[in-house]
């Protein structure tokens, strides 16, 4: 019986010709060259060596060691290479060429496909922000007064993104003295509260409350000019695909450090993304409307005539290898091209390998929130994952995979890269 072709996909492979993700991957045989792969199924084409094996013009950027060359050329090259891809992938005439260039994904070695320039994190579901002012305020507004006016967002830490499956060690932190399960949203829920936790001294120390974030990240490709704002038009020009995003939080950290400038230290010790990014065209067949505004926005932030600027991803969360949430992006209330574009308004430039990331999804229902903060109402309620375990917060050996896919042309899926991160104990 012949050996099955590298290029004969499964009816319905989520990684398929309308897909195409781009990674970056060495092999055994030569670890310390990198080069721009092309996932289709199981597989991988070299893609830098099919474009020198085809004489295409556009072998020098997929020669890359990197995604940035041909993130940086525009919007008019990605299509044109996307198109080159998806010709040598499934016309038989290009089989005798592409086929020694397929390499089974298990043998390889993924690495962080960008170079990352800035790393911005916004804050973009209604549900996550009036669930954690829920938490963090029980006796205030669920939304701060801004909120529904603007994307809020923090700008983070570009040199701890890591790709998906390098361990996550345990930060150290200051943090007030408490116990493991309890919240310390709770100890600043009042006033009073509020008073007593300014009173007592921090400790410094392992966080006690370890937490992923499930969230969906954008990569810019092409630059912009200083002073020269992106609007919401010009979303796609820029933007040059969409990976998902693990942003681990040390909730005990974040709660004592937060007032008054918000995330540092409780956020910047490591940032999770997919091995694969997918590009934005792809997921055209799954753009979507956003949920109903009720506020009236500012002109450069006004989509109401622009075309449907949502996503339909379908994400899973699973702890050790349990599900625990399935968050809708599409319940979504700011989108990426709102997001971009309030980013640059004020002048602020673009640069290829700039990331940035929707903050935690969640949706309206108790199974479809995106973190364990959420999840466990600040620890108060812990998450079963077995009949014998249970997590209110993260702990040392645990291992977080957020999965996702979205519609694709004909009722095909299309999956992303997936994220992994493996918790390792805290560094003496």
């Amino acid at each position: 019986m012949p050996q099955q072709s590298p290029l004969d996909l499964p009816e319905g492979d989520p990684f398929g010709p309308d897909n195409l993700p781009y990674g970056v991957f060495t092999t055994p045989q030569a670890p310390h060259l990198r080069k721009i792969g092309v996932r289709y199924g199981n597989q991988v084409l070299d893609a830098g060596a099919a474009a020198a094996a085809t004489a295409s013009p556009h072998a020098e950027l997929l020669g890359a060691s990197s995604l940035n060359p041909l993130m940086a050329a525009g919007r008019p090259v990605w299509q044109a290479v996307r198109a080159e891809l998806r010709d040598w992938l499934t016309d038989p005439a290009h089989r005798p060429t592409i086929e020694p260039l397929m390499h089974p994904l298990n043998t390889l070695a993924l690495h962080l496909p960008i170079e990352v320039a800035d790393y911005v994190d916004f804050y973009a579901s209604e549900h996550h922000a009036s669930n954690v002012g829920k938490i963090f305020r029980p006796d205030g507004d669920a939304l701060t007064p801004n909120w529904k006016h603007m994307p809020i967002g923090y700008h983070g830490r570009a040199g701890t993104v890591i790709v998906s499956g390098t361990p996550v060690v345990r930060p150290h932190g200051q943090h007030l003295p408490s116990a493991p399960r309890t919240s310390p949203a709770h100890a600043a829920s009042n006033h009073a509260a509020s008073n007593h936790a300014a009173s007592l001294a921090p400790v410094f120390g392992p966080s006690l409350r370890l937490d992923f974030e499930a969230e969906v990240a954008f990569v810019v490709g092409a630059p912009s000019p200083l002073n020269t704002p992106v609007p919401l038009s010009g979303f796609h020009d820029h933007v040059f695909g969409v990976c998902l995003l693990n942003d681990w939080s040390a909730r005990d950290v974040q709660s004592w450090e937060y007032r008054p400038l918000g995330p540092f230290l409780g956020k910047s010790f490591a940032t999770s993304v997919a091995a694969w990014i997918t590009p934005l065209e792809a997921l055209a067949p799954a753009r979507t409307s956003p949920p109903a505004r009720d506020v009236p926005l500012l002109p450069y932030l006004d989509d109401s005539a622009a075309e449907p600027g949502g996503l339909d991803l379908r994400i899973e969360v699973a702890v050790n290898g349990h599900t625990i949430s399935r968050p809708p992006f599409s319940a979504m209330y700011w989108t990426a091209a709102q997001q971009l574009a309030h980013m640059t308004v004020n002048g602020a430039s673009l640069r290829t390998g700039d990331l940035f990331a929707s903050g935690t999804v969640s949706g309206p229902d108790p199974a479809e929130r995106g973190c364990l903060l959420e999840l466990t109402w600040g620890g108060r309620d812990p998450v079963p994952l077995s009949d014998s375990a249970a997590r209110t917060f993260l702990e040392d050996g645990d291992e977080v995979t957020l999965t996702a896919w979205a519609p694709g042309p004909d009722g095909a899926r299309i999956a992303l890269g997936d994220v992994t991160g493996h918790v390792v104990p805290a560094t003496p």
